[in-house]
Parts: C-alpha cells; structure tokens; sequence
C-alpha cells in the first residue's frame, strides 16, 4: 500500500469535497423519517393540512438538496476514480518499463497484463465506491442511530443488540474472503497466460490441428478461474443473507415493542413509522458497507499484486546518472569507441535455477572490429550479446564497453551507443517508416532510405504501392519472414551506432540477399564494431574474428583458417554446413 501515498496526497483534496457532498446528501436521508414523524403525528392526529403542507414542502426542500449533493458528488467521485485509474495504470506501465530483464523474469507475462487491467479496475472501482456508497453508509448508519435513539431511547435498546452482531459478521466477512480472492486473481492469470499463449501460435496450432488440445486447456484454465470464483462468492454469499435477517428481526422486535408502548399511550404510531425507516436506512447503509468490504477484499488483494511490481527493486544499479546530452554520454563511454572486452565472465538465468549458462569467458573486440560468433543450438551466443547492453548483468567477472566497466554505466546511456537486431524480429502495428524510425526518431528521409537499402529492403518497400507508408499489421504479419528481418536490420542501420548486434538476424534471407547486405556492411561498419551471430558458418567466415562457442564456454578465437587447423568444433561445423571440397570466399 506504500505506493498510494502519492495519489492519496495529489487527491485528497477533491475527495474531501465528494465527502462534504455525501455529509449533505445523508444528512438529508436522515431528516425525511423524522419529518415523517411529525407530519403523521402533528398533522394528520391534528387534521391541521396547513402543517402537513408546511412538512411536505420541508420535505420537499430537503430531498431537492440531497439530490443535488448526490449529483455533484457523482461527478466529483467520477472524475477522481478516472484520474487516479489512468495514472496508476500509467505509472505502472512506466515501473514495469524500468525493470531489467532479470526483474521481468519474476512474473509471469500474463500476471503483468492481469495487473495493468483487471486488478487496477478492481482498485479504481473500490476508490469510486469508496468516495460513494461506503463514506455515505457510515453516516447514514450512524446518524440512524443517534436519530433513533433521540427518537425513542426504549426502542433503541434494540439497535444495541443488532448493530455489534452485523459488525461481527462483516469482520468475518473480511477474514474469510480475503484468501478467497486472492487465488481468484491468481486464476485470472492462468486464463490470460493461455490465451496469450494461443494467439502468439496460432499459426502452429492451426497446422497441427490442436484445436480440441487449445480448448481443453483453455477450459481447465477457465474451470479453474470459474471454481475458484464460486468458492469466494459462494463464502461471501453466507453472509449478506444474515445480515439482512438480523436487521429484519430488528424490524420486527421495533414493531412488537412500539406496538406495546402505542397501546399503553406511551409513544406515537408516527415514532413507529420512523424508527422503522430509520432501521431500514440502517440496514441499507450496513448491507452497503458488507458490499464495500467485499470490495475492499477484492481490492486489497488487487493492491498487494500491484504493489509487488511497484516494490521490485531494479536489480541494475550504476553509480551515476550523466546528463543524456552528447558530451556526457560521450565521457560516460570513455574515448575507445566500438571496444568490447569480457574478461573472465560467467552468467546464469536466476529463473533457470542458477545453471550457468556462460563460463569464465575472456575475449576482446577491438573498435572497428567484425567478430563473428558461431555454436551449436544453446551454446550460450545469444546470452553472451545480451550482456553487452546490460538486458541482464554478468554474475561474475567484467565487461567493459569503451574501456569502462558497464556495470557502473547508465544503461539507458550505454544503449544510445548499440543496436540489436535481435534473433526474433519484433515489429510493430503502424507504417514502415514509424517502424525504421524506431532506431531513430531524428532521422531524415534520406538517412531512413539509406538504411534500407543497405538492409535490402528499400526495393521490396518501394514496390508496395504505399511505400514507406504500407501499413504493418500486429508483429508485421503482412510481411515475410526475410522482409521483417531486412526491416529489422534498417532499423538498426538508421540509429548509427557505435556497436552492431546482428543476432542470427538473417536466417530468413537467401543467400545472394545476405551476400549483398554484407557487403554493405562491409563499408558501413568501418568505424563501428560488428558482432555477427550465426547459424551459417558461411556468414561469418569471413569476419576479423570468429567466437566459437559450445556449452557456455569459448573453445575457440581467431580467423577462419587459424580455427580450422586448431579447432575441433569449428572443423566439425564447417563440415557439416559446407563439406571438404569447400574453400573459403569473401
């Protein structure tokens, strides 16, 4: 709950007001039985129409002012719970984009979806309630009682007796429910996770025909989320039901006894009408606040979820933070531009369970510098270039960009000097030109354009009868698979960076394409360092120096014929991929 502090100090003004408007508006309710009472018992036992037309316009008056009171108050409660909705949403998008990859690994991706919606729209309508029906109840109940009690204080003996039960019941009400629904939110992500699941591959379930598969499993999420929603409400169901039969039983004793005491002279039928409707207001305003409280429950449930992203601490930390203007960006990557060194490095998942996945590796990339890195499936390529722009920090040893230690670098400042094109191709929902610009939103036209072509892309860009403007559906879906790479690569082309990340980002293009982009790579990386992952050795074959990689560890450095004549892994990849006969090209 922490985190509320900030929206509790910024709307606490505007939600005093809404409280000052539901003071007026209970404060109305409670006149009208009263006035009642008068009418009935002055007016009418009197057949002085004069007062009960007095009374009435009283009455009158006093419900126009409630009402005008409520409506203020609606508009007020609405606007706050509105605003505090967005922003909350708003901050904790903005807290989830500031979390390194080791922090997102925490939570499951549909729990995050769950909490940016559903739990912040169960704590956005408790705020709205809250400013609503829960501040009126309270009043309402109270002022009955004290009303009550001035009314008659025979009768109000009853109250003493009814009011600490429904206080009971609602206490329990809390206890029970609170677990209840906490599990019920925890359903509500297994539902997520399964349809996000199905619509990222639907692809594949179509072409395996697993459609009965996808459906029994969405129904087991959703049979899942269905018994645990009945066995909450089913918990809470209890207790409204007794609530309204204590007070009903209230009712009943009130009418019994003033019954009595009219017959014995002692009190007026009209003391009886409104002691009635003051308990019906009492058990209007205590039904109410068990409403709220089962709110509550749902909403604290909500709040401890959200708060759980708001209280993840960034596990990246770094001992400064430099203006993000080109000098200091400059002094915070030192003067050795393009220089990679990892010394001594190894690096595991903590979602995986610790499990090194890199081990002690040491190697440097001088400015300039084209290094390929080649391995079998899981050898630790992609780990080791996620290193780089800090996705995730080493476990040990160093890392230095520029000749400075990055795990004291501003991240944020680090990545304005690399571009990744990563392994799989993200696009996103807009035109070609917003999805190049992307890289670098200060680009002009013909930078963007230069990229492109450097990626090959510009060609099959300019043949859509759009261009730059063709419109990219959801993850580039209009697009095929060697287009998006291509996309990709101009993308990053456009940024003009320092470092170049190409993650296997060419598997989906035929060979002439890749030989083209190479080749204009080749003068384009002239003063940047290149690192090249792949799958073909024939991509990297040529490149200043070829990393290879098996099971985490480096087991071989060097150029293509030095690895041939003193690499094992290497001899075996090349034979596999290209054969004896086979001689080196550019």
């Amino acid at each position: 709950m922490g985190f509320m502090g900030k929206y509790i100090r910024k709307y606490w003004k505007l939600f005093c007001v809404s409280i000052l408007f539901v003071t007026v508006e209970a404060g109305a309710d409670l006149l009208q039985p009263t006035i009642m009472a008068k009418i009935i018992d002055v007016g009418v036992a009197n057949r002085e129409m004069s007062y009960v037309l007095q009374m009435g316009g009283l009455m009158l008056l006093v419900t126009a002012v409630g009402a005008v009171a409520a409506s203020s108050r609606n508009i007020v409660s609405s606007r706050v719970s509105q605003s505090f909705g967005a922003e909350l949403r708003s901050d904790l998008f903005r807290k989830i984009q500031t979390l390194s990859f080791e922090n997102i690994d925490r939570f499951d991706r549909a729990s995050l979806v769950t909490r940016l919606t559903n739990d912040i729209t169960q704590v956005q309508t408790f705020v709205n309630g809250l400013m609503r029906i829960f501040a009126k109840a309270p009043l309402l109940c109270i002022g009955s009682l004290i009303m009550a009690a001035r009314l008659n204080p025979h009768l109000a003996i009853v109250l003493l007796v009814v009011v600490p039960v429904v206080g009971v019941l609602i206490a329990l009400n809390m206890k029970v429910g609170f677990p209840f629904f906490t599990k019920v939110q925890r359903a509500l992500d297994g539902v997520n996770r399964i349809m996000r699941e199905y619509l990222s591959g639907v692809r594949v379930v179509k072409a395996f025909n697993r459609f009965e598969y996808e459906v029994d499993k969405f129904n087991a999420a959703n049979s899942e989320y269905q018994k645990r929603s009945t066995i909450a409400m089913r918990a809470m169901a209890v207790f409204s039901p007794g609530i309204t039969l204590t007070v009903n039983i209230g009712i009943v004793a009130i009418i019994w006894l003033g019954g009595q005491r009219v017959n014995s002279g002692q009190m007026q039928v009209g003391h009886i009408i409104a002691f009635v409707n003051y308990m019906t207001q009492i058990l209007f305003s205590l039904m109410t606040i068990s409403m709220v409280f089962n709110m509550l429950v749902r909403a604290k449930a909500s709040t401890g979820r959200i708060g759980e992203v708001f209280n993840e601490r960034n596990a990246m930390t770094w001992s400064d933070q430099p203006d993000e203007n080109t000098a200091s960006a400059q002094s915070e990557c030192g003067e050795q531009r393009g220089s990679i060194d990892f010394d001594n490095v190894s690096f595991s998942y903590e979602a995986a369970g610790g499990d090194p996945v890199l081990r002690n590796v040491t190697f440097s990339c001088l400015p300039g510098q084209t290094v390929g890195i080649i391995g079998s499936t899981g050898s630790g390529k992609s780990s080791l270039v996620n290193l780089i722009p800090r996705f995730y920090d080493a476990s040990s040893g160093t890392i230095r960009v520029n000749g400075k230690d990055i795990s004291g670098m501003n991240p944020r400042i680090l990545r304005e000097k690399i571009a990744v094109v990563p392994q799989k191709t993200v696009l996103f929902t807009g035109t070609v030109l917003e999805n190049i610009c992307f890289g670098n939103e200060q680009a002009t036209r013909e930078e963007i354009e230069h990229a492109a072509k450097m990626a090959e892309a510009h060609d099959f860009i300019t043949s859509f009868p759009e261009g730059y403007d063709t419109l990219l559906g959801q993850k580039g879906v209009n697009f095929s698979g060697g287009q998006k790479q291509r996309v990709s690569i101009a993308r990053a082309l456009v940024r003009k960076p320092e470092i170049l990340i190409l993650d296997d980002c060419t598997s989906a293009v035929d060979v002439a394409t890749e030989a083209n982009i190479k080749e204009a790579l080749r003068t384009y990386a002239q003063h940047l360092t290149c690192l090249i992952i792949a799958q073909r050795i024939t991509s990297v074959m040529d490149a200043d120096q070829i990393v290879v990689m098996d099971q985490g560890r480096i087991v071989g450095l060097g150029k293509h014929e030095e690895l041939m004549g003193s690499c094992k892994v290497y001899q075996e990849i090349f034979q596999s991929q290209v054969g004896k006969e086979m001689h080196p090209h550019v």
